[in-house]
């Protein structure tokens, strides 16, 4: 049974995430969640998985006066009804926790799960009975809670009172322009796990990244350059890397491919397009093509001949 739990600094990813982001969207939201840091207004978090919505959380009690005591996290999709009363009621504590309560994933939340909830955060009066008035209270959350509550399987009450104001992480795929600094801040957060140098990854190969779907959005971002990193080659770390269209892409075509099969299709298409605009950069100059797309000179060779585009001499 998941018990409140203290969350150590390391447990996070780096506030990486989205200080420094290029995209007007990240900036804004990195603003207003520094500005509503110093309040205790309730934060309700929304976007896919793998945006970074436990990392904004964190950064906001990092940011706030709570930053000297611990941030505690409720993952809502192990809780039960018999259990939530005695994790919010923190017997073994000798004062209210003054912290922040992250409650992570809370559309996970059953009914009865969500109607002690509600009885168990403060409301505005005075309360002072409530062992959660004391903290700051932030929720997460994939769903569109609107929707959830207009289906009847979220609580209205609830969704008021926890929503003071909402922060909507955008998927990765809408802030392409981050890309480039994410994989500089996580080739340089985990090339130490990995004994290696921080790896410069070749603009054939940053432009690919930023082209990619990114269904896992920042968290499969993170993992491609693990990848990348324990391998030691972005070229067979990438060979098998799905195409932008990925996640858009019909599971079965009309005549029956499968959807890796169409994965791998796109993918080459790619590959081509990229390969093809260089060499009529170089007036296709295969040397010159193979230095600017920063393979070998026999890689390009072989990549033509396997894609199919013609081989004729530079001019």
């Amino acid at each position: 049974m998941q018990e409140l739990q203290t969350i150590p600094t390391s447990a996070f990813p780096s506030q990486g995430y989205f200080t420094g982001s290029a995209s007007r969207a990240m900036a804004t939201l990195q603003g207003v969640a520094t500005e509503i840091a110093a309040t205790n207004i309730p934060v309700l978090i929304t976007g896919e998985s793998g945006t970074g919505k436990q990392v904004l959380a964190r950064q906001i009690h990092e940011a706030s006066a709570r930053r000297g005591s611990a941030m505690l996290r409720v993952v809502c999709g192990t809780v039960s009804a018999d259990s939530l009363p005695s994790q919010l009621r923190l017997a073994d504590r000798k004062a209210p926790f003054a912290g922040t309560v992250v409650f992570d994933e809370i559309n996970d939340l059953d009914r009865e799960c969500q109607r002690r909830l509600l009885h168990a955060l403060p409301d505005g009066d005075d309360g002072a009975q409530r062992e959660l008035l004391s903290a700051r209270i932030i929720s997460t959350t994939n769903q569109n809670l609107e929707d959830e509550v207009h289906a009847g399987r979220f609580r209205g009450d609830l969704f008021f009172r926890i929503n003071g104001v909402c922060l909507r992480i955008p998927a990765l795929r809408d802030r392409r322009e981050d890309i480039p600094l994410l994989i500089e801040h996580f080739a340089a957060k985990h090339a130490p796990h990995f004994e290696r140098a921080r790896p410069s990854l070749s603009p054939a190969a940053v432009s690919r990244l930023a082209e990619h779907h990114w269904p896992g959005n920042v968290r499969e971002l993170e993992n491609v350059v693990m990848k990348i990193l324990a391998i030691g080659d972005e070229e067979i770390a990438l060979a098998d890397f799905s195409a932008p269209i990925y996640a858009t892409a019909p599971r079965r075509t009309a005549n029956g491919h499968s959807l890796k099969a169409a994965a791998r299709a796109a993918s080459r298409e790619a590959e081509r397009e990229l390969i093809l605009k260089a060499l009529e950069r170089t007036r296709w100059n295969r040397k010159r093509a193979a230095q600017e797309l920063q393979v070998s000179y026999k890689s390009l060779l072989y990549k033509l001949k396997q894609i199919g585009l013609p081989t004729r001499e530079s001019e």
